[in-house]
């Protein structure tokens, strides 16, 4: 099977002709969904069935769905939850955050996904930019990493793999990536030993995506995406081994056209380009600026499909009951 270093999208709640033809040709590792893209939970479960059909195995389908204000999937047809930071000043959080992981996941297998973009390890700071902040799991590294392994945790208990997020750390970023590049004057000692120490007690989670940031102390001419210096201190000092993704290589934190972001993030020692907006010109471009996954990257990929999770039998009225009781206790 030689897939290809990408995770695509597609732009409506089913697959044009023209998309089928492009991923059974360019056979993508996976997908990922957005609201764009959702409507019921049989649409949902119809169109995961079309994009593994394209591309001929049952490949990874992914969505952010964090829970709180990043949610693709809410109300009626799914759970919806507070934001998370507000969730961690709960007496009971490291249990909330299983049962929160727990009821993703059950939402999520219903409808045919099988891979969520959490949890997140970036720590809340003062001065942490809103689009991130009230998505963190806490402001100290030991709740944040508590919480993280647990949501991760219930995640996989319901049968869903976990993407960990943001590595090496968004936390201390005060700009929004999505459309800035932030950078980070914290010095390296500092980093290693907060920042940097709460993904390195996480590191054993099977993907990982990286962060948009300059941290100027180590490069402070690339992105953490597209610097090997950074990536050799993910791989090396927080020991993280599993896949590893880019976030979106269309955000306005990177620069150039993009292949040839795509190509950066590859030669720094990313394993998978996430690409994010569907749109066709986009995903043929990317497609044709690779010749596929490295063998490195081969590894890793065959190590995260080996460690894909069974769901495991539970009550979910009980979960969802336990939950609300719980979450009770901050309102």
């Amino acid at each position: 099977m030689a897939l290809s270093p990408f995770i695509f999208s597609c732009l409506g709640p089913s697959l044009s002709v023209q998309e089928r033809r492009f991923f059974a040709k360019s056979q993508p590792f996976g997908f990922i969904l957005f609201s764009r893209n959702l409507e019921t939970p049989a649409q949902i479960h119809q169109l995961c069935t079309e994009l593994r059909a394209a591309v001929g195995w049952h490949a990874p389908v992914m969505i952010d769905q964090e829970g709180g204000r990043v949610s693709r999937l809410g109300a009626p047809h799914w759970f919806e939850f507070p934001p998370a930071l507000d969730q961690a000043a709960a007496p009971q959080a490291e249990r909330l955050f299983w049962l929160r992981g727990r009821l993703i996941a059950e939402n999520l297998r219903s409808c045919g996904i099988d891979s969520n973009c959490a949890p997140l390890g970036d720590i809340a700071q003062a001065d942490t930019h809103a689009v991130l902040k009230n998505r963190c799991y806490g402001s100290t590294r030991a709740a944040v990493v508590t919480h993280a392994r647990a949501l991760h945790q219930g995640l996989r208990h319901g049968g869903v793999s976990g993407v960990l997020k943001h590595i090496p750390g968004h936390g201390r970023g005060t700009l929004d990536s999505h459309l800035e590049l932030p950078r980070v004057p914290t010095d390296r000692d500092s980093l290693e030993r907060h920042d940097f120490e709460a993904f390195r007690q996480l590191n054993t989670i099977e993907m990982g995506m990286t962060a948009h940031l300059v941290f100027e102390d180590i490069d402070p001419n690339h992105p953490a995406t597209h610097s090997p210096a950074m990536i050799d201190i993910i791989r090396k000092h927080i020991g993280f081994d599993g896949l590893l993704m880019t976030d979106d290589i269309s955000m306005q934190a990177l620069s150039g056209p993009l292949d040839v972001r795509a190509q950066r993030a590859l030669s720094a020692g990313c394993d998978i380009i996430l690409h994010c907006n569907g749109q066709m010109d986009e995903m043929q471009l990317l497609a044709g600026s690779t010749n596929g996954l490295s063998a490195p990257s081969q590894m890793r990929v065959t190590r995260v499909l080996a460690r894909r999770p069974d769901v495991q039998p539970v009550d979910i009225q009980q979960v969802k009951a336990e939950f609300d009781a719980l979450l009770g206790e901050l309102r």
